[in-house]
């Protein structure tokens, strides 16, 4: 069974109804005694990195996440979900959960003409580089598109913790990973086939 945590600021219906389509069970929940029990976490998001942190505080999931983390239990977190799994982000004064050796910076263009043009927050479809052989990309061969939404993004401390670079203006980490704990940038809950196939691999190859 997966949980997908529920902190007031996910997409989480959708994910559900990805996961459904694959034929996997999965529960929306902020209880964590059923966090506990369930097989892999998912850690949705949107919005902004310090009340994503608030929220989880506020509903004490911060050291259930952190216990289930240490114990090896796969876990996802997706956009601002993965953001959290840092250590801290440029865009609010709150520490992170501290599962994944990274930052988050907002993007910083230079004065090229051609990124002039670029627009914050990066929204929409872009390609993307897959760096490292994991199971949360089993299968996937082709140059895989997802859909994106973010003006911030990750800064590993290596590259041993990146697993997909995207190109916007400049090259930067759409995927991470560290052991069981995974987090992707873009939405794969709206990103098709590709999308799909994350999360199929998450519940069922992670």
């Amino acid at each position: 069974m997966v949980a997908i945590i529920d902190y007031g600021l996910g997409n989480s219906g959708s994910i559900v109804n990805m996961l459904r389509v694959i034929g996997e069970r999965a529960i929306i929940t902020s209880d964590p005694e059923k966090i506990e029990i369930a097989d892999q976490l998912i850690l949705p998001g949107v919005g902004a990195f310090d009340s994503g942190m608030s929220e989880l505080e506020k509903r004490d999931l911060i050291p259930v996440i952190q216990k289930e983390a240490g114990l090896g239990k796969p876990i996802l977190g997706i956009c601002l979900g993965m953001q959290l799994l840092g250590r801290r982000s440029e865009e609010g004064k709150k520490e992170g959960l501290s599962l994944i050796p990274f930052e988050s910076v907002r993007f910083h263009f230079d004065d090229r003409e051609e990124e002039k043009s670029l627009k914050i927050p990066h929204m929409g479809w872009n390609t993307t580089a897959i760096k490292q052989n994991k199971p949360l990309l089993n299968g996937i061969k082709e140059i895989p598109r997802y859909y994106f939404v973010h003006s911030y993004h990750a800064v590993c401390d290596s590259q041993e913790f990146v697993l997909m670079t995207c190109d916007y203006g400049y090259e930067f980490a759409a995927a991470v990973c560290k052991d069981t704990i995974y987090g992707v940038q873009f939405h794969p809950e709206k990103s098709h086939d590709f999308g799909m196939k994350i999360l199929e691999n998450f519940v069922r190859k992670c």
